[in-house]
């Protein structure tokens, strides 16, 4: 029997897939935790699932039509060929595509809306049809997947409306399954089209719903029928629409209704009062609505909220409302607040924000009627002043644009003294706060224009913000729980006293009229003796600064005009002088700093540190130091680059007191003499060395004290003769040296040569700028033989690859980077056997005509701006990057040179006046192995 296919849509069968895939993980989670440890029904469905084949040979075919939920079940077997129909699923079809979701209770009374405008198809809806009528045919030996009732319901309750509808379709147990009131007790039809039939014949499906939301112009139509239909209806949400008088008085038959929230409709035409009497209603919301006024007798209603809607008369006889909110009623007269309120005594949330009318004497009133109010909201109320009112046990005020709310309104407020929350925005007239609120957690301060000071004895308080109040000139606050405390740009601040034990965080940025004073505030026995983080950038009027503080760890100073800084803190860490470029004078014993950086500190000239945990200082920069004292058993690293102003006295010193330093910089450190270099001798682990741009003559207290050094460098030491690094090349001096940067200094070259030739373990060799050096020759070219591109060796005398290699293995010469950039007097360059040599740099040197190099591991050579080049050989087999821009030399001298490069992939051959970018077949074709050529088009 041929399978029948009804095809669907792949995503919604994807999606339902996701769901179901979903819903049996949570399930399977939730048995595992039930049975502990019990055997699960689960594993029966990944068995039943992956066998092919049952008792009866038979095999399970479902095919889904998400479009229309259809679907078929066959089933093949070689023994009949019957088949019969399942039971018909039209009562799910109403449902199709439904966006009804099981919610919590919550604002929205549990209900949730898609937000989308949805249409009912009235051909799929079929009410109160038996389960007998066919709707395709299948097998008649059908297979199912055996799920145990319970398994199958667990794993229902993890799927919302829509999916539970796809579920229906699948077979009659899982339709059956998904039927379950236990599913339907929440019905959403927000902005769904759907027809009173339609709406009537779901209600009598599911009688026992308990929660319907419904919008739309058939709003008044629908509810009339929910109340009848459904007599265990608990939560009603109405949107749009107009609502007649008649189901306000309907509400009465449904006795187990305990919200009703009604919002955008029009109630009675608008223009008539309506009356709202039930006996078991516990909240009700009318948002938004358009009704005269409103009467509600309601014996145990909780919740009461009629915001922003225009009604001009509120009639309240509900003995139990606690909660009322009233906000943004507009046409509300002042008498209409007062009876609303005063008439419920067990009033203890109040929101009359945006109530233009209230005044004083209604505030009086309600604080004598409703004790126990805690919660107002008098925002937006114009004609509020607070001045003769008294609400002790008010927790939570709220005054935001109240244009009568002034100094003396704070009078008023103390008399809260179990306020714990206080907001005053916008209040204009306010110009000072002075309270004493014990309960006080949390006060916000914005957009007080004319307000100046604040005094605050809060011990509980531990939020605080006060924004954009820029006549705020003095603060003073007293607090034992605030740990955090941001008032940035407060420009007229200028007297602060913090009396806050557990204060961890300031910020005062851009506070610029805070003067020195702050600093005694900060500091020990201040007042916030668990302070860590101190922000003051761009404090325009701090000139000195002195903080003691034994629990600071982190003080910003950017920006900040200062000239004296002194830090006694243990434990501070971290320290921000960006932009300080007035500071003279820094000390900082004791500090917990790991590094600091005063390098952009151009006028320091006196320096004090004691830090027994720093690792690197920096001083690059600090041109005017001439007087330093610095203690830092741990540093390694210190960089005093350009303090020329530097003595030998302080080097001295700080040598001995700092000997664990690998790292020391003292380019044009000019007061550096020999007496400071004998002081190197406290450096045993001394490894870096740069003494560039110095007055240097004698260089032997280097030589003698620093044995471990790897890196030295001698740039433009124009005061060094010939014989000044004798002991490095006669006397084997410093044998651990690595790298030495010669450049721009005016050693002859006979001095460059032997250098070279002796100090075999030298890796990094910069001689750039050297006007002496001529040549750089190290040896006949014969020597050493010749490699062709194959890197075969031709010689005279014979010598084979193996030979070559055996010969770079023995070789001494360690040189791997050699720098001649700019060196005018040199013309010939001939390097025939250094066999280690991987980067070489003859860039800018204009005099240069020729060069040799046989070198089997040289990478990289850049020749560019060398414009005099005619002569170039290279036996560089594994050389990859080449660099002749600007270069003399012709097409077949390149073309010759470069046949053995066999792995040569980069040449650079821009502005070459000899090579016209017709050569590039030709320079290809001598070097296969090239990926990219730049040329001048």
């Amino acid at each position: 029997m041929e399978d029948k296919v009804v095809s669907g849509n792949d995503n919604a069968l994807m999606s339902f897939q996701n769901e179901m895939v979903r819903a049996c993980s949570l399930a399977s989670c939730s048995n595992r935790r039930r049975s502990h440890g019990e055997s699960s029904s689960a594993s029966a469905v990944v068995d039943a699932a992956n066998d092919n084949r049952d008792s009866h040979n038979k095999r399970i075919k479902i095919y889904y039509d998400f479009d229309g939920f259809h679907s078929e079940t066959a089933a093949a077997s070689s023994n009949t060929g019957t088949s019969r129909a399942p039971a018909d699923y039209g009562d799910y079809d109403h449902l199709r595509g439904s966006p009804l979701h099981p919610t919590n209770d919550g604002e929205d009374f549990g209900m949730v809306s898609t937000g989308e405008d949805n249409n009912f198809d009235s051909s799929l809806v079929k009410v109160n049809e038996g389960d007998d009528c066919d709707i395709s045919e299948v097998e008649d030996a059908k297979g199912t997947i055996d799920l145990s009732d319970d398994l199958l319901h667990m794993v229902f309750s993890f799927l919302d409306h829509t999916n539970l509808c796809k579920a229906a379709s699948v077979c009659r147990k899982w339709r059956s399954a998904s039927a379950h009131e236990d599913f339907w007790k929440r019905l959403n039809f927000e902005n769904w089209k759907i027809s009173a039939e339609q709406f009537e014949g779901i209600c009598r499906r599911y009688p026992n719903a308990m929660a319907v939301s419904i919008s739309g112009p058939e709003t008044y139509v629908l509810a009339m029928k929910a109340i009848s239909l459904l007599r265990n209806l608990e939560v009603l949400k109405l949107g749009g629409g107009h609502i007649d008088d008649s189901f306000f008085h309907a509400l009465a038959d449904s006795s187990m209704l305990k919200k009703l929230r009604i919002s955008h409709a029009t109630l009675r035409g608008g223009v008539l009062d309506i009356p709202i009497y039930h006996d078991r209603l516990c909240h009700l919301k009318l948002k938004k609505c358009r009704v005269m006024g409103i009467t509600v007798r309601c014996p145990l209603l909780e919740t009461l909220s009629l915001k922003r809607s225009n009604m001009v008369q509120v009639v309240l006889n509900c003995p139990l409302l606690q909660k009322l909110d009233i906000g943004s009623c507009h046409k509300l007269p002042d008498s209409a607040i007062r009876l609303a309120a005063t008439s419920c005594p067990q009033l203890v949330s109040l929101n009359m924000s945006n109530c233009s009318c209230a005044t004083d004497e209604t505030l009086v009133e309600i604080s004598q009627t409703c004790a126990g109010l805690n919660f107002l909201d008098a925002s937006y109320c114009q004609n509020i002043t607070l001045e003769s009112v008294r609400l002790p046990m008010l927790t939570v005020l709220k005054l935001h644009s109240c244009e009568g709310i002034t100094s003396a309104s704070m009078t008023a407020i103390s008399h809260s003294s179990l306020l714990e929350v206080l907001e005053l925005y916008n209040c204009n007239l306010l110009t000072s706060v002075s309270l004493n609120l014990p309960h006080l957690q949390t006060i916000r301060l914005v957009h007080c224009r004319k307000f100046t000071d604040l005094n605050l004895r809060a011990i509980m308080l531990s939020s605080m913000l006060v924004s954009n109040c820029p006549a705020l000139q003095r603060i003073n606050i007293t607090s034992n729980s605030l740990q955090k405390l941001t008032m940035p740009k407060q420009g007229s601040l200028n007297t602060l006293a913090l009396q806050c034990q557990s204060l961890q965080e300031v910020d005062l940025s851009e506070c610029e009229s805070l003067t020195n004073s702050l600093c005694d505030v900060f500091s020990d026995g201040g007042g916030c003796l668990m302070l860590k983080l101190l922000v003051l950038d761009s404090c325009e009027s701090l000139t000195s600064v002195r903080f003691t503080s034994t629990s600071l760890v982190s003080l910003s100073l950017g920006g900040c005009p200062i000239t004296s800084l002194d830090l006694a803190c243990p434990n501070l860490e971290k320290v921000i002088l960006d932009g300080c470029d007035h500071l003279e004078r820094a000390s900082f014993c004791p500090v917990g700093l790991r590094s600091l950086n005063l390098g952009i500190c151009p006028k320091l000239n006196m320096l004090s540190i004691e830090a027994p945990f720093m690792v690197s200082l920096e001083l690059k920069g600090c041109g005017l130091l001439s007087k330093a004292f610095i203690n830092c058993p741990l540093l390694t690293s210190l960089d005093a680059s350009f303090c020329s102003q530097l003595t030998d006295e302080d080097f001295s010193a700080t040598t001995a007191s700092c000997p664990l330093i690998e790292s020391l910089i003292l380019m044009s450190c000019a007061s550096i003499g020999l007496d400071g270099l004998r002081s190197l001798y406290w450096l045993p682990h001394l490894n870096v060395l740069d003494l560039s741009y110095t007055f240097l003559v004698n260089l032997q207290p280097v030589f003698e004290s620093c044995s471990r050094l790897k890196v030295l460098k001698l740039q433009a030491c124009k005061y060094l003769t010939d014989t000044s690094l004798e002991p490095l090349y006669k006397e084997s001096a410093l044998p651990a040296l690595q790298e030495l940067d010669l450049s721009y200094g005016t050693l002859c070259q006979s001095a460059i040569e032997e250098l070279l030739a002796s100090c075999t373990n030298l890796i990094h060799v910069s001689l750039n700028g050297c006007v002496n050096m001529h040549d750089l020759n190290w040896g006949c070219r014969h020597t050493c033989g010749q490699i062709d591109e194959l890197g075969v060796v031709n010689t005279p005398f014979g010598a084979t690859p193996e030979k070559i290699r055996e010969a770079s293995e023995q070789s001494t010469r360690l040189l791997q980077n050699l720098n001649c950039v700019g060196c005018p007097n040199i013309r010939k360059v001939a390097i025939p056997h250094c066999f280690h040599l991987l980067f070489l740099n003859l860039s800018l040197s204009a005099n240069l005509k020729e060069v040799d190099v046989t070198c089997l591991n040289l990478c990289f050579l850049n020749l560019s701006n060398c414009r005099s080049l005619e002569i170039l050989k290279l036996v560089c087999p594994r050389l990859a990057t080449l660099f002749l821009q600007y270069c003399n030399v012709d097409e077949e001298v390149l073309e010759a040179a470069i046949s053995k490069c066999s792995m040569l992939e980069t040449l650079d051959v821009r502005f070459c006046p000899k090579i016209c970018s017709m050569s590039m077949g030709r320079l290809r074709a001598a070097c296969p192995s090239l990926k990219r050529i730049y040329s001048t088009s």
